[in-house]
């Protein structure tokens, strides 16, 4: 009886002990916090999707290309709490924990140090770093893609495995719920293999999530924007305008920590920091290249051909890059490279090759080094973007622009958040106002609007008191007067 107990509890035991992906996706969400601060403000796009749902500020522009995903995502927090430290930590574990689940998806198909090393390859990017603990759209794009590509070539190997048939439509609904687009292109090969196996409940699997999770765009499309063909020339136009254009020297320029590469000019980085992006497609070739000597083509060739489809528009279609774009394919790439690693630092039979696995891991070392020093770079030049927004919005209500309020101008949108002000413009990417209205708004509230120092203001503030803080030129309607700061 006692060693039955005994080899009971040792059972328990090695059932509750973490396993290396576990273990990699805690160690994600570690990171994440060590290295961006939980306490870094809202950034631009941020707002746009908080706001939305906070009750202690005014809802921003939501133009044409965004989708509601990320506003769901954050409605529990942000619709009760205006704590981004709070938002940051929940938003990093959720992160966390979609890794372990979007790994999990592809046990069975590959060994789990494979995984674990996939997990952490894709974890240890520096864009990921800096936007797991983000309310942006991307990171979920991207643990969609890699969930759903595992959990269609579980259920196409095995017919019963109703688990993975449920994954596909979840994963896909997730993808579609965060950026429509973006899901179409990753699950392009997806629906092709579906078809081409004559698998009728994969197919309705992948076309009924895309559907669940695109029907709130489309709808919105419809209600908001004079219907979905409308909404997509709108979305284009936002974007620059979708065609032909090759930005793979524009995203190479992105690596070395520009979250927004608009206009994309200047000297590519040091090799150091790029080597990495162009070892991508040599390790992605040599991980089909054993694959295919080893008889498992498909599991290699479908995460692959995903990733190159997830990347095609941000390579070849837009006029400027951000490397969060990127996230779905380096989500998607990572399972075959990290094969790829492991079948360099084995035999054919599985003998170690002690001096390929030293050279191998001297290079993730300095890998690791270089993307976790851009990650720190980048925080702390974000956190203070944020802190002179906070200066300025100060500056704001020294001159009596305090809630209510409305803000017009360059960078309305994220100043007003932080004034505690609706914002407006009746220009640009996110005009949503006229003249006469803002006019109209100046008799009842405080306004104000921002231009770029020596830019011309617009025609209705050209007789407004003009003032110079934050690197801005502000001009504030005249009923809201200096001395009522107090």
């Amino acid at each position: 009886m006692a060693d039955t107990a005994s080899a009971t509890r040792a059972g328990t035991l090695r059932l509750a002990r973490p396993g290396p992906t576990a273990l990699v996706a805690a160690g994600f969400v570690l990171v994440q916090l060590l290295l961006v601060s939980p306490r870094m403000g809202l950034g631009w796009d941020e707002i746009v999707y908080v706001s939305q749902v906070d009750e202690h500020a005014p809802a921003a522009f939501f133009s044409a290309p965004r989708a509601r995903g990320v506003t769901l995502l954050v409605a529990p927090i942000a619709s009760w709490s205006d704590s981004v430290a709070l938002l940051r930590v929940y938003l990093a574990v959720l992160a966390g924990l979609g890794l372990y689940l979007a790994l999990r998806a592809w046990r069975g198909l590959f060994p789990e140090r494979v995984l674990a090393a996939a997990g952490a390859l894709f974890a240890t990017l520096w864009v990921t770093l800096f936007y797991g603990p983000q309310a942006m759209p991307n990171h979920w794009v991207a643990l969609g893609a890699l969930s759903c590509a595992g959990c269609l070539l579980r259920a196409r190997a095995d017919r019963h495995d109703r688990a993975a048939l449920w994954g596909v439509a979840a994963s896909a609904a997730l993808m579609a719920l965060m950026r429509p687009a973006d899901a179409v292109w990753v699950t392009v090969p997806l629906l092709v293999l579906a078809l081409a196996v004559r698998r009728w409940r994969l197919l309705a699997a992948l076309l009924g999530g895309l559907a669940a999770g695109a029907a709130d765009w489309v709808i919105e499309a419809r209600v908001s924007h004079g219907g979905l063909g409308e909404r997509l020339d709108e979305a284009s136009r936002i974007q620059g305008g979708l065609g032909w254009n090759v930005a793979v020297g524009d995203q190479l320029r992105g690596l070395a920590g520009r979250t927004l590469c608009r206009p994309c000019t200047g000297e590519l980085p040091h090799p150091v920091i790029t080597l990495w992006w162009l070892a991508l497609p040599l390790l992605a070739g040599f991980a089909l290249w054993t694959a295919v000597r080893a008889r498992r083509t498909e599991r290699t060739l479908v995460p692959l051909v995903c990733a190159c489809t997830a990347a095609f528009p941000y390579l070849f279609m837009i006029g400027y890059a951000a490397p969060r774009f990127l996230l779905p394919a380096y989500a998607l790439v990572a399972i075959p490279v990290a094969d790829a690693l492991w079948h360099l630092a084995r035999g054919p039979h599985g003998t170690p090759r002690p001096l390929v696995t030293a050279l191998v891991l001297v290079a993730v070392a300095g890998h690791l080094g270089v993307q976790f020093l851009i990650a720190r770079h980048v925080a702390e030049r974000s956190e203070g973007d944020r802190r002179d927004w906070a200066r300025t919005a100060g500056e704001l209500h020294r001159l009596g622009v305090r809630p209510p309020c409305l803000l017009t101008g360059h960078q309305a949108i994220p100043l007003a958040h932080y004034t505690g002000c609706a914002s407006a413009n009746t220009h640009g990417h996110n005009a949503n106002t006229t003249d006469a209205d803002v006019l109209r708004t100046a008799r009842r509230i405080p306004v104000a609007t921002l231009s770029r120092p020596g830019g011309p203001p617009p025609g209705y503030a050209r007789s407004w008191p003009e003032h110079r803080f934050g690197g801005f030129d502000v001009r504030v309607a005249p009923a809201v007067r200096e001395d009522t700061a107090g």
